[in-house]
């Protein structure tokens, strides 16, 4: 029996990929059109294809259906790995209250916070500060409708000094307060992908 040729494989680095049901959405509407996945992670394909069967065009084609987009800019993909270090941060671990958000964007990157700052704001229109409140509130939101914590523990675990300043931002971002929300759960939640 011949052995299937191996082909060329290539990575590429997508936007707006942040969350596992990207990962699954990807895999399984890329393999339908006969690609081979090598790898696929946050942000990140590594494909073989065989380009007299599908062109790159058409992998461009299936990604931008979906609302992805290749990152052909260096600055750019530093950036969409920022907000997957953000989105990482706030939404995928346990966070760590004694780590500030820099000092571990900092640690990431092996970059100071002032250039992975300054380098966000450039791409991304909105501060990386403000981005960073912003994934907080929402994880906050998601925190308050499973009621298993109270507002001092998710300020604590949120990495707010008191339920005074935590309660503070939230009013500052939603344009409600925390009891009001608590009052009308779900409502104003966003997506992942859909803060910015």
């Amino acid at each position: 029996m011949k052995k299937k040729p191996k082909l060329p494989a290539r990575t590429i680095h997508v936007k707006n990929m942040t969350c596992s049901c990207c990962i699954h959405l990807l895999r399984r509407e890329l393999t339908l059109d006969g690609v081979e996945i090598q790898e696929i992670q946050l942000g990140t394909l590594r494909l073989a294809l065989d380009t007299a069967k599908i062109t790159w065009r058409k992998i461009e084609s299936i990604l931008d259906g979906y609302g992805f987009e290749i990152i052909r800019d260096k600055e750019k993909m530093i950036v969409e790995q920022i907000r997957h270090a953000v989105i990482d941060l706030v939404h995928n671990s346990t966070y760590n209250a004694m780590v500030r958000n820099s000092d571990y964007l900092v640690e990431r990157f092996g970059m100071s916070y002032p250039y992975i700052s300054t380098l966000f704001s450039k791409h991304e229109g909105i501060t990386l500060e403000k981005f960073t409140i912003l994934h907080k509130i929402e994880k906050v939101k998601e925190l308050i409708e499973y009621g298993e914590l109270t507002l001092s523990e998710i300020a604590y675990m949120m990495g707010y000094s008191s339920v005074q300043y935590l309660s503070t931002q939230f009013k500052s971002v939603t344009g409600i307060s925390v009891t009001e929300y608590r009052g009308t759960p779900g409502a104003g939640r966003k997506g992942i992908d859909k803060i910015t």
